[in-house]
């Protein structure tokens, strides 16, 4: 099964927890802390696989949950860092978050990696807590949690150059004829339901990738029929073939059918449209195709490059390959995350007051309840089975503001708070 877009998630390993540990050794009198730092956790790393085409691997597998550092040791003994966890992608991917839409990375050469989801950073031991006012604290923090999101992942083939045009006109006989693939072929529409690959290889030793796309049909940008689903797959080719059935065989006029089609890319992205594109005049060998030809080379005018070809007589083929191969020496790449002003970019720098880090909202039973991801964070790397380190929470949450912001809601002496699944009295 060909999948080429699908949403997974991803947690990365959480730091280990820092200790509380202190020097026992007999002749060291006041032997002062010794606790170690926690290991950082692992990373979620996306690494290219030029092996993979498709991701059916996350079909079945959509969440992926990184391991945690090792916690901190006595004798001042640092935790062992995770190993990052190393997810296999296809050449071609493209990873966004799920939530806000923005591009994370765009995998395209074999081995390429970027980092997903950061692993959690290892919480301090007591050794790092120790001040002339303070020369044996017993603080110390467990690790920081690692990141947590959803993240959409979307293939798009890596072709040279992209086969389009309605079903059924020989796309598929045309890519079986020039390359090694073997698409399937047969007398009715959407025979190719997943895009087919090909290397093509041209009598004068250079090459490249063909893919056979889908038929388009009209209003396939809005989801009729298949061709919306592999639009996408054609945002990387550099060249578009545009096949076109000229023999008029299904009652279709072929100045129509290349209108249409175009206007289905120009719809899906107007980029496409910058792209080079060589109409293959298909099924010449069919009686009345000569006729047709001459009315659409007058239609479309002098601009458009029109080759009469007979895939399944093997006509004008070689010179397609040959006019393909050299107008991709002379074409760049589309980058896919571009920019549209094409002025110098420059960066205001404002001075704009830092967030609060915390919001209060109160929920049915009266209960204030204080959410945030800085709240949080300090809230989960807090070890409150210490007293100090409970002081210094309450410390944090002071500096923060929330004491202030709870008064300001309305809150009393002896009032429930809650953090997260925590709840606990307001002490004014």
């Amino acid at each position: 099964m060909f999948v080429d877009q699908v949403k997974i998630y991803l947690k990365a390993g959480d730091g280990g927890n820092g200790m509380v540990a202190f020097r026992r050794e007999k002749y060291v009198p006041d032997g002062g802390p010794a606790g170690g730092d926690g290991g950082k956790g692992a990373n979620v790393i996306f690494e290219v696989e030029e092996g993979l085409r498709t991701l059916m691997d996350f079909r079945y597998n959509r969440h992926f949950k990184a391991p945690r550092g090792e916690h901190g040791m006595s004798k001042g003994m640092h935790g062992k860092k995770a190993n990052d966890m190393i997810v296999k992608v296809p050449p071609g991917t493209v990873v966004t978050d799920a939530d806000t839409g923005e591009t994370i990375a765009d995998l395209v050469h074999h081995q390429q990696q970027a980092i997903i989801a950061k692993g959690g950073r290892g919480g301090r031991g007591n050794t790092r807590f120790a001040t002339p006012a303070n020369p044996a604290p017993e603080i110390a923090e467990n690790g920081e949690p690692g990141e947590e999101r959803e993240v959409t992942l979307e293939l798009k083939v890596l072709a040279d150059v992209g086969l389009v045009g309605f079903p059924s006109v020989g796309k598929s006989t045309f890519l079986s004829i020039v390359s090694a693939a073997k698409p399937k072929i047969a007398e009715y529409h959407f025979t190719t339901i997943t895009p087919n690959l090909g290397v093509v290889a041209v009598e004068d030793g250079r090459s490249f990738v063909m893919a056979d796309l889908p038929g388009l049909i009209e209003g396939a940008h809005e989801g009729v029929g298949l061709g919306h689903q592999f639009l996408r797959h054609i945002e990387r080719t550099r060249v578009i073939l545009h096949v076109i059935d000229m023999s008029g065989m299904e009652g279709r006029d072929p100045y129509d059918d290349f209108v249409k089609i175009n206007d289905e890319l120009n719809q899906y992205n107007m980029r496409l449209m910058e792209r080079p594109q060589i109409v293959l005049a298909n099924k010449m060998d069919i009686p009345g195709a000569e006729e047709n030809l001459e009315i659409f080379k007058e239609k479309v005018g002098e601009d458009v490059k029109v080759f009469p070809i007979s895939a399944i007589s093997r006509q004008g083929i070689r010179e397609v390959l040959f006019t393909t191969a050299d107008t991709l020496e002379v074409t760049p790449e589309f980058p896919l995350i571009h920019d549209d002003g094409g002025e110098q970019q420059r960066v205001l720098y404002k001075h704009e007051k830092e967030d609060a880090g915390f919001y209060i909202t109160r929920d049915p039973a009266g209960v204030f309840v204080i959410n945030g991801p800085k709240i949080e964070k300090l809230f989960k790397m807090t070890d409150f089975s210490r007293e100090e380190a409970t002081k210094r929470f309450a410390r944090q949450m002071r500096t923060l503001g929330v004491d202030q912001a709870l008064r300001d809601r309305g809150a009393e002496h002896g009032d429930v708070v809650r953090i997260l699944k925590y709840e606990f009295e307001f002490i004014d």
